[in-house]
């Protein structure tokens, strides 16, 4: 279950690393942790200038060879290539894995 996209999920792509993105029509970019299913990170694609909000969506991604760049398809007829961010470190990105499980435990409705 990929919850927290707001939209119609088109693409979604999963590298070695157990890392999965999901892009939807509004442009949203989720990344999850394949093996446990936590969203550790989302963030919205830019159009191209010249294009309507309406363009922002994602047709279809994947990963290059290496694994470690996102390749994205979207409908401002732009292909874009994500890197990853080699500063990061575990005290600039924390992950909250109790708020997360305690969120997943949560009984839902749909």
């Amino acid at each position: 279950n990929l919850s927290g996209h707001n939209t119609i999920i088109n693409a979604v792509a999963c590298n070695e690393d157990g890392v999965l993105v999901s892009g939807g029509d509004n442009g949203s970019l989720h990344f999850w942790d394949y093996n446990t299913g936590y969203n550790f990170q989302q963030m919205d694609t830019i159009v191209q200038p010249g294009s309507l909000d309406a363009e922002a969506g994602i047709y279809a991604m994947d990963f290059d060879k290496t694994g470690t760049r996102l390749i994205t398809c979207e409908a401002d007829k732009t292909l874009k290539i994500w890197a990853e961010d080699d500063t990061a470190t575990e005290d600039s990105h924390p992950v909250d894995m109790k708020a997360w499980t305690k969120a997943c435990r949560q009984f839902k409705r749909y």
